[in-house]
């Protein structure tokens, strides 16, 4: 079987996605799977090019999670069919993928506290300014879809 394959998305892909996208792979390697593959995109060109949010790098280091140097990408409707999960942050990251993908590809569609039973979103700290709230919602949301994939979730 093909590894699970989960993007994260938010609307430039330099604060959110990127903080999901490190800290699931934190957990992951933690967990001892190999299995999932994360990546992160954005929904918007704004950051295209773009490294990680200086308060996101931060917030990451201060909680012991790695991560690298990366470029903001742009998802395009072919690219998020590669995907087994598409997990946006916010009610504008799902109102623009379910704009852009195939329809068949809507069912993949899920917000990211969605796997911890809640409706919120995970608030933006390019606006906010509070990564510490939105790092307890990445890690919540995360630890969440580890389990969810760990049960075999794929959809």
């Amino acid at each position: 079987m093909s590894a699970t394959k989960i993007l994260f998305l938010c609307h430039g892909n330099i604060c959110r996605s990127p903080m999901a996208e490190f800290v699931m792979k934190e957990l992951l390697r933690r967990a001892g799977r190999s299995d999932v593959e994360v990546e992160s995109a954005a929904l918007h060109t704004d950051e295209i090019g773009s490294d990680i949010h200086r308060g996101t790098r931060a917030k990451l280091q201060e909680n012991g999670i790695p991560f690298s140097p990366r470029a903001a990408w742009l998802l395009t409707a072919e690219k998020a069919s590669e995907y087994d999960l598409l997990v946006g942050m916010d009610d504008y990251n799902l109102a623009d993928l379910r704009r852009l993908v195939r329809p068949e590809d809507l069912p993949k569609v899920r917000s990211l506290l969605s796997f911890a039973g809640s409706d919120r979103p995970i608030a933006d700290p390019w606006y906010t300014g509070d990564f510490d709230a939105t790092y307890e919602d990445v890690l919540r949301g995360c630890t969440a879809l580890l389990a969810f994939v760990g049960q075999g979730g794929r959809k």
